[in-house]
């Protein structure tokens, strides 16, 4: 089981650190919300029928209200902030700014975090605020927007952990569905409708890589994570993510990599470390036994 931990995890680091990259490739030409939802509806549907084919279970009317509210939390609240922000600043930058994740995972969770995980926390959100110190006054909008997805994926997180599901990988492309759905009318009432276009290859390219590597791999392993793995360890990847992002969008996107970067991605780097080797946390006493996480069966 570690070891499929070590494996899910280091999946998770990785594949989200790019898909900042392919969703500022893929909104060159195709509207945020739309994109996502296109994104999440293909994805979710092959997860769906390739689940349904190994597994005799059928979904409940209370599963899919489970998956509307978490996937609604997790990819229209969480992700749709993400794309609606690279319209207007680096990758990097909102990378960084999802950083702050861990912080309301720790804050909605009820637990109680020990010295270590403390002096992560504060380290990488040092590190964070190093990066992203300079200039921040010219994007606070798109800061703010990101500040509450960071807010509902927290959120989204901590509903998909509890909500019982039959089978995971059902559950899991239940939510894509789910959250794709709703990604329609959001980006109708966002105005994108009048910003359709013929899409180009480059745009496409990114998408595939988003429908297949971000949400059928990236985003199966950490809803797996969510079920096997202490919460704390799992939000780790928030820290991680922005230094893969930092230097693909320098590297792909010609975006700033200065010393301070640098400096700021080993802090970083550092307070995950931190947060990786803590002991377990202390979870406060529940008031009922249906407050408490739910194992996958």
């Amino acid at each position: 089981m570690r070891a499929r931990v070590a494996v899910a995890l280091a999946t998770v680091y990785v594949v989200w650190g790019s898909t900042y990259l392919g969703i500022a490739v893929s909104i060159r030409t195709v509207p945020p919300l739309l994109m996502l939802a296109g994104r999440f509806l293909v994805a979710g549907l092959l997860l769906y029928l390739w689940a349904r084919r190994r597994s005799p279970v059928r979904p409940t009317a209370l599963e899919w209200r489970d998956a509307a509210i978490s996937g609604g939390l997790l990819l229209l609240g969480g992700t749709g902030a993400v794309a609606i922000a690279e319209e207007t600043v680096d990758t990097g930058v909102v990378a960084l700014l999802v950083g702050a994740m861990p912080l309301w995972l720790a804050l909605f969770d009820r637990k109680r975090l020990g010295t270590a995980s403390l002096a992560g926390l504060a380290l990488g959100f040092g590190g964070v605020a190093l990066l992203v110190s300079p200039g921040a006054a010219a994007f606070a909008p798109a800061a703010l927007v990101v500040m509450v997805g960071t807010m509902c994926w927290a959120l989204g997180s901590l509903a998909s952990r509890r909500a019982p599901h039959s089978d995971p990988l059902v559950g899991t492309a239940m939510q894509m569905l789910a959250g794709g759905a709703l990604l329609v009318p959001a980006g109708l009432l966002h105005g994108e409708a009048a910003d359709l276009q013929v899409p180009s290859l480059e745009s496409l390219a990114a998408l595939a890589y988003l429908v297949v590597v971000g949400s059928l791999v990236g985003f199966t392993a950490y809803t797996w994570l969510l079920r096997h793995a202490r919460t704390s360890l799992v939000g780790t990847y928030a820290f991680v993510n922005p230094v893969v992002a930092v230097l693909l969008g320098w590297a792909f996107l010609s975006e700033d990599l200065t010393q301070r970067t640098l400096l700021a991605g080993s802090v970083i780097v550092a307070g995950v470390a931190l947060i990786v080797i803590a002991p377990k946390w202390r979870a406060r006493p529940a008031a009922h036994p249906a407050a408490m996480p739910v194992r996958a069966r």
